[in-house]
């Protein structure tokens, strides 16, 4: 009713630094947004952005799909390559290196657009191994939910970004010369696969007092 294009939750199990302490209240991400599905209408729905540790990749597909489902077509992926040590061993999820971390999400992002295309074909990877990558119902959204890379970064993340995503979240705390800077690196990107860069929706995540 406010006009908002769309609603967004962190993907965390602890509180994350910047907005208080580990111990203050945060909900479980994709519950959330099933919640929020059922009390809206028209607004889109996503997490920003959930760790590519935090969920096996054919789980969070599926989990996305439902949530597409039911909110009438409204879901995003976001997903990037996590960062909260912390709250991972806290609850005891591993958390591998950068490097790896890094490549369980391109691996991540290939499964996704194979299961939302309908391939069932098992996927072999050097981390994920699905022998019968399954996915039905399928998505409402055509061809499939908008998948969003969170990140900054100029060599893994923004490539992946040209590569595989649908849009982008920047930091814009850094200011708009900062912002300028990734979006012409990842101008380049798209030029270096083949990729119109146009097509990619660009974001930033800010903080607005709205009163």
């Amino acid at each position: 009713e406010a006009g908002f294009e769309s609603l967004w939750v962190m993907d965390h199990f602890f509180q994350i630094g910047a907005v208080g302490e580990p111990e203050e209240p945060m909900l479980e991400g994709y519950g959330a947004l099933s919640y929020l599905a059922g009390v809206t209408e028209r607004a889109k729905l996503g997490t920003l952005v959930t760790g590519v540790i935090y969920r096996y990749p054919g789980i969070l597909v599926k989990t996305a799909t439902t949530l597409d489902v039911l909110s009438g077509g409204r879901a995003y992926l976001g997903i990037g390559a996590g960062w909260n040590e912390r709250e991972a061993l806290g609850l005891g999820v591993p958390f591998p290196s950068t490097r790896e971390r890094f490549e369980r999400l391109e691996e991540a992002l290939q499964i996704a657009h194979r299961m939302w295309a309908g391939e069932v074909a098992p996927y072999a990877g050097r981390h994920s191994h699905l022998a019968e990558p399954l996915n039905s119902p399928q998505v409402l959204t055509k061809p499939h939910p908008p998948i969003m890379v969170g990140g900054m970064g100029e060599r893994k993340t923004l490539r992946l970004v040209a590569q595989y995503a649908d849009a982008c979240n920047l930091f814009a705390y850094g200011g708009a010369d900062l912002i300028r800077h990734k979006l012409d690196v990842l101008r380049r990107h798209c030029e270096d696969v083949g990729r119109d860069y146009e097509e990619i929706e660009r974001t930033a995540l800010g903080t607005v007092n709205l009163a």
